[in-house]
Protein backbone atom coordinates (compact mmCIF):
# COMPACT_ATOMS: atom_id res chain seq x y z
CA UNK A 1 0.00 0.00 0.00
CA UNK A 2 1.26 3.44 -0.91
CA UNK A 3 0.29 6.88 0.32
CA UNK A 4 -0.71 8.91 -2.74
CA UNK A 5 -1.56 12.60 -3.10
CA UNK A 6 -4.04 13.19 -5.94
CA UNK A 7 -4.17 16.81 -7.15
CA UNK A 8 -6.98 17.80 -9.52
CA UNK A 9 -9.40 20.72 -9.48
CA UNK A 10 -12.31 18.67 -10.84
CA UNK A 11 -14.21 16.85 -8.05
CA UNK A 12 -15.55 14.13 -10.36
CA UNK A 13 -12.09 13.33 -11.68
CA UNK A 14 -10.69 13.19 -8.14
CA UNK A 15 -13.55 10.90 -7.11
CA UNK A 16 -12.93 8.50 -10.00
CA UNK A 17 -9.18 8.22 -9.55
CA UNK A 18 -9.29 8.25 -5.74
CA UNK A 19 -11.82 5.41 -5.81
CA UNK A 20 -9.75 3.38 -8.26
CA UNK A 21 -6.58 3.91 -6.22
CA UNK A 22 -8.32 3.13 -2.91
CA UNK A 23 -9.84 -0.05 -4.32
CA UNK A 24 -6.31 -1.06 -5.32
CA UNK A 25 -5.23 -0.76 -1.70
CA UNK A 26 -3.64 2.68 -1.67
CA UNK A 27 -4.21 5.42 0.87
CA UNK A 28 -5.29 8.50 -1.05
CA UNK A 29 -5.13 12.15 -0.01
CA UNK A 30 -6.81 14.70 -2.26
CA UNK A 31 -6.09 18.32 -3.06
CA UNK A 32 -7.93 20.65 -5.41
CA UNK A 33 -5.31 23.41 -5.63
CA UNK A 34 -1.59 23.99 -5.51
CA UNK A 35 -1.64 25.60 -2.08
CA UNK A 36 -3.73 22.77 -0.65
CA UNK A 37 -1.35 20.24 -2.21
CA UNK A 38 1.72 21.90 -0.72
CA UNK A 39 0.07 21.96 2.73
CA UNK A 40 -0.62 18.23 2.40
CA UNK A 41 2.98 17.53 1.40
CA UNK A 42 4.30 19.52 4.35
CA UNK A 43 1.99 17.78 6.83
CA UNK A 44 2.55 14.17 5.84
CA UNK A 45 5.02 12.42 3.54
CA UNK A 46 3.65 10.61 0.49
CA UNK A 47 5.00 7.89 -1.78
CA UNK A 48 3.61 9.38 -4.98
CA UNK A 49 1.98 12.54 -6.31
CA UNK A 50 -0.52 12.41 -9.16
CA UNK A 51 -0.91 15.89 -10.62
CA UNK A 52 -3.24 17.41 -13.20
CA UNK A 53 -1.60 20.03 -15.42
CA UNK A 54 -4.61 22.35 -15.60
CA UNK A 55 -5.76 23.29 -12.10
CA UNK A 56 -8.37 25.93 -12.82
CA UNK A 57 -6.47 29.20 -12.84
CA UNK A 58 -3.30 27.56 -11.56
CA UNK A 59 -0.59 26.02 -13.69
CA UNK A 60 0.17 22.43 -12.77
CA UNK A 61 3.60 22.63 -14.39
CA UNK A 62 4.56 25.45 -12.02
CA UNK A 63 3.32 23.32 -9.14
CA UNK A 64 5.37 20.41 -10.50
CA UNK A 65 8.50 22.58 -10.32
CA UNK A 66 7.73 23.51 -6.72
CA UNK A 67 7.09 19.90 -5.71
CA UNK A 68 10.31 18.70 -7.36
CA UNK A 69 12.27 21.52 -5.72
CA UNK A 70 10.84 21.03 -2.20
CA UNK A 71 10.32 17.24 -2.29
CA UNK A 72 12.86 15.88 -4.80
CA UNK A 73 12.51 12.24 -3.75
CA UNK A 74 8.75 12.08 -4.33
CA UNK A 75 7.85 10.78 -7.80
CA UNK A 76 5.19 12.68 -9.73
CA UNK A 77 2.84 11.37 -12.40
CA UNK A 78 1.32 14.06 -14.59
CA UNK A 79 -2.26 13.00 -15.32
CA UNK A 80 -3.81 15.21 -17.96
CA UNK A 81 -6.29 15.31 -20.80
CA UNK A 82 -3.76 17.17 -22.96
CA UNK A 83 -1.03 15.46 -24.96
CA UNK A 84 0.41 18.80 -26.09
CA UNK A 85 2.25 19.38 -22.80
CA UNK A 86 4.54 16.40 -23.41
CA UNK A 87 6.75 18.71 -25.46
CA UNK A 88 7.05 21.27 -22.66
CA UNK A 89 10.44 20.67 -21.07
CA UNK A 90 8.95 21.33 -17.62
CA UNK A 91 6.82 18.19 -17.93
CA UNK A 92 10.06 16.22 -18.20
CA UNK A 93 10.52 16.76 -14.46
CA UNK A 94 7.70 14.30 -13.86
CA UNK A 95 8.40 10.61 -13.49
CA UNK A 96 5.58 9.75 -15.94
CA UNK A 97 3.14 11.56 -18.21
CA UNK A 98 -0.25 9.84 -18.44
CA UNK A 99 -3.16 10.99 -20.58
CA UNK A 100 -6.57 10.71 -18.91
CA UNK A 101 -8.72 8.06 -20.49
CA UNK A 102 -11.51 5.69 -19.58
CA UNK A 103 -9.13 2.71 -19.31
CA UNK A 104 -8.19 2.94 -15.64
CA UNK A 105 -6.19 -0.30 -15.89
CA UNK A 106 -3.53 1.51 -17.93
CA UNK A 107 -3.43 4.25 -15.29
CA UNK A 108 -3.07 1.72 -12.46
CA UNK A 109 -0.32 -0.04 -14.38
CA UNK A 110 1.65 3.23 -14.55
CA UNK A 111 1.07 3.89 -10.83
CA UNK A 112 2.34 0.41 -9.94
CA UNK A 113 5.28 0.80 -12.27
CA UNK A 114 6.36 4.11 -10.74
CA UNK A 115 5.95 2.81 -7.20
CA UNK A 116 7.97 -0.32 -8.00
CA UNK A 117 10.76 1.73 -9.58
CA UNK A 118 10.95 4.34 -6.82
CA UNK A 119 10.28 2.43 -3.59
CA UNK A 120 13.94 1.51 -2.96
CA UNK A 121 14.88 5.18 -3.36
CA UNK A 122 12.09 6.30 -1.03
CA UNK A 123 13.02 3.79 1.66
CA UNK A 124 16.67 4.88 1.53
CA UNK A 125 15.79 8.44 2.50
Amino acid sequence: MARILLIDDEPNVRLLYATVLSESGHEVREASSGSEAMRCLEQEPVDLVILDIKLGRENGLELLQEIVHRHPRVPVILLTAYTSFQDDYTSWLATRYVVKETNVRAFLHEVDRVLTETRPRLRAS
